[in-house]
């Protein structure tokens, strides 16, 4: 039977994000929520926040995104009450796990105080190097108490999408002093028999000149092993290598790592217990 790729619309990826949620294993019923933390000064300017997503998709943990401090008001205890904040929530929601990424030029200190570890790190094309951290909630970690607790003078509270905005614009204001990032292309493609229906989704993208990134990919059940997965998943490497890329990025379970390993990719970090009774996987692979 013929297959074409075609246009991924907005529906089929939300399908796609509801069918990943139901072979991923469930350990806690939470809302799939994105939330923004923010900290205002006393004339009500915002000076710090972060986003962070608590969702099933992220196998019951909080993924931190983004999380910045003006710079006039570093090392005054703000960080460490956004981070306090986001593990309180994180708890509040059942989820015993909170992940990030950090970079060699930003804050892996900071979190190693919070009792963050390293669980991988990668060499990244424009030549820093870029790290997972994580923190298993459950554990009794002391909990770190900065110097400087000046800024506990402010308040977290919840912000919205225009306080994410501020928080981005802060990080890449931040970030251009030690590297210029690349414009991020999204590569969104579906396959459909020759009546038009659809067998099977990517949804992908790559930053142009630095790597490319595969966040879900799903075959309807009854076409699997029969080699759909694997031709989306090389036109997403295609894509990413014609935008400059020179690695692609992704995330797998213990249920579905074995493809990716099939199709060439390599394990760069490993989380055990994630979800509860799994392991979870940060891979990558060089295109």
């Amino acid at each position: 039977m013929e297959y074409r790729i075609e246009d991924l619309t907005k529906e089929e990826a939300e399908y796609i994000g509801e069918k990943i949620n139901e072979i991923v294993p469930r350990e806690v019923d939470a809302d799939e929520e994105e939330f923004v933390l923010k900290v205002e000064d006393e004339n009500g300017v915002m000076i710090g926040g972060c986003i962070a997503d608590a969702c099933e998709y992220h196998w019951s943990r909080v993924l931190l995104d983004d999380l910045w401090v003006d710079e006039r008001y570093r090392h005054h205890g703000i960080g460490s009450m956004i981070l306090r904040e986001v593990e309180r929530i994180a708890r509040e929601k059942g989820l015993r796990v909170v992940t990030l990424g950090t970079a060699s030029f930003m804050a892996r200190p900071f979190y190693e105080k919070h009792g963050y570890t390293v669980f991988t790190t990668l060499k990244k094309p424009n030549g820093y190097i870029s790290y997972s951290l994580v923190k298993y909630l459950e554990k009794d970690t002391p909990e770190y108490v900065p110097t400087d607790n000046s800024g506990t003078r402010f308040t977290v509270s919840l912000g919205n999408d225009d306080d994410a905005e501020v928080i981005l614009n802060g990080l890449d204001a931040y970030s251009e002093a030690y590297v210029q990032e690349g414009e991020t292309v999204d590569f969104c493609k579906k396959l459909v028999d020759k009546d038009g229906r659809f067998t099977a989704g990517v949804i992908a993208d790559a930053e142009k000149g630095d790597s490319g990134s595969v966040d879900a990919l799903f075959v309807e059940e009854p076409l699997r092993r029969k080699g759909f997965g694997t031709r989306l998943l090389k036109e997403a490497e295609r894509f990413a290598k014609e935008n400059g890329a020179s690695m692609v990025i992704t995330n797998a379970g213990d249920w579905n790592v074995g493809f990716f390993k099939k199709n060439g990719y390599l394990v760069r970090g490993e989380l055990k217990d994630v979800p509860k009774g799994h392991d979870c996987y940060e891979l990558y692979k060089m295109i």
